[in-house]
Parts: C-alpha cells; sequence; structure tokens
C-alpha cells in the first residue's frame, strides 16, 4: 500500500485537529523512511521528505526539529510496528518452544519483506545516521537479546531442555541480525521470508541440539508456505 495514499485534502475537510495531526506525522514519517532508501541518511533533506509527504515545511516543524529527530522517530515507529507483529504471532496459541521460535522469526522476516524502505532503515541506515541512532540501535537489540534470553530460558526449564549460557541468546540474535542485514544491503528483502527454515534451524540449535534443529527445518522445508504445518496434515 501507498502511504502517499492518506494525503489529505485541500480546503475544509471537517477533519478533527488530532487527525489531522496524526495524519501529517504518519506520511512525514513515510516519507523519510522512503528518502532514506533512495537516498541513504546522508541524502535524507527535510526538502526531500516535505515533497515526498506532500506536506509544508511549517507543518514538518509542527512536528520535528531536524533531519535527525525525524529519522529517529521513524526509526522508532518502524521498530514498533515490528514489535506489534510479532506480540500479534506470539499470540496464536503456540505454547511451545519451537512454534515460539517459529512465529517470532517468521513475522519478523514477512515485516520486513513487506515493509523493505523501513526494512533498510532500521537494518543499514541506521548506522550511518550518528551516534543517537547506533545507541538507539544498540538498545532495541539489547532488549531483544534480554526477551529471547528470558524466554528461551524459561521454555527450555518448562521443557527439560539444556539451559544455555548466557551469551547464547546475543550470539543468536547477532548472527540472525547479521544475515538479514546482508540480504537488505543486497537489496534482496523481499527474499527474506525464504529463510526462515535455516534461520529456525541455527536458533534452535543451541537449546534443542542438531537432532530436533534439524526436524524443524525439514518440516518447514517441506511445508514452506505453512508454518505451523506438521507432517501428514
Amino acid at each position: 500500500m501507498d502511504d502517499r495514499a492518506g494525503q489529505l485534502p485541500p480546503g475544509r475537510h471537517g477533519l478533527s485537529r488530532d487527525y489531522v495531526h496524526d495524519n501529517q506525522r504518519a506520511r512525514i514519517l513515510a516519507a523519510t523512511a522512503r528518502v532514506t532508501a533512495g537516498h541513504g541518511y546522508p541524502g535524507l533533506t527535510i526538502e526531500r521528505v516535505i515533497g515526498d509527504a506532500g506536506v509544508s515545511r511549517k507543518t514538518f516543524y509542527q512536528h520535528f526539529r531536524n533531519k535527525e529527530e525525524v529519522f529517529l522517530a521513524a526509526y522508532d515507529d518502524a521498530v514498533a510496528r515490528l514489535t506489534d507483529r510479532i506480540a500479534e504471532a506470539d499470540s496464536t496459541g503456540r505454547d511451545d518452544f519451537t512454534r515460539k521460535v517459529e512465529a517470532t522469526l517468521d513475522a519478523t522476516l514477512r515485516f520486513l519483506a513487506e515493509h523493505p524502505d523501513q526494512a533498510r532503515l532500521v537494518v543499514v541506515d541506521v548506522l550511518a545516521a550518528g551516534p543517537r541512532a547506533v545507541r538507539r540501535r544498540h538498545e532495541s537489540l539489547r532488549a531483544l537479546v534480554d526477551l529471547v534470553d528470558r524466554g528461551t530460558c524459561a521454555l527450555a526449564e518448562e521443557e527439560g531442555l539444556r539451559t544455555p549460557p548466557a551469551i547464547t541468546a546475543e550470539t543468536v540474535v547477532g548472527g540472525i541480525v547479521e544475515v538479514v542485514y546482508n540480504r537488505v544491503e543486497r537489496g534482496e528483502t523481499d527474499t527474506l521470508p525464504t529463510l526462515l527454515a535455516d534461520l529456525v534451524y541455527c536458533a534452535l540449535l543451541p537449546y534443542v541440539g542438531p537432532g530436533a534443529a534439524a526436524a524443524e527445518h525439514g518440516r518447514l522445508t517441506a511445508f514452506p508456505d505453512r508454518a505451523d504445518a506438521t507432517p501428514g496434515t
């Protein structure tokens, strides 16, 4: 869907001030992602953003002070959307360890593939956007590592699996992020969902061992479009 389709009609439209404010902000954030994807952070300018978003310079400054601030807001917005997608996938009733891993990875890969501009912003361009952006990225990854560590340790204990060393979650998340970075940087964001089986294997391996990880890889390879499928269904 083209985010520019949300542009407001000219003249009097009877819309509430809050609606107009939220609409303008959303268009500016979407434009920031598009401009950054096309020109990189160095090429991100307020002029390009307002031209893409269809807002005035005055409107831009009613929302943001400068390009760094709007970039950070666009980063936070994309991360929040991804977090919501993951939470939605995690609430589908999959209560066992492997299914939670699969659901989380599947939601992440599909979201990034569906939103390539935001994917490039949060995965690639954030690294060139200055110290504040890099710190924001570090905080996001630290939160993800902590979430994975708590979740996998708790589930491992419940299911009688091996309790992994503390560094395991950091290694798993870091490796997956690097794989995703390479695909997005090469312009192959749309291929990310095809990596699900391989990444599930890598994520499960330290926790369930090679045999169980290979079994899940085989199931997902046999049923690539159905993460919840089981053999024989």
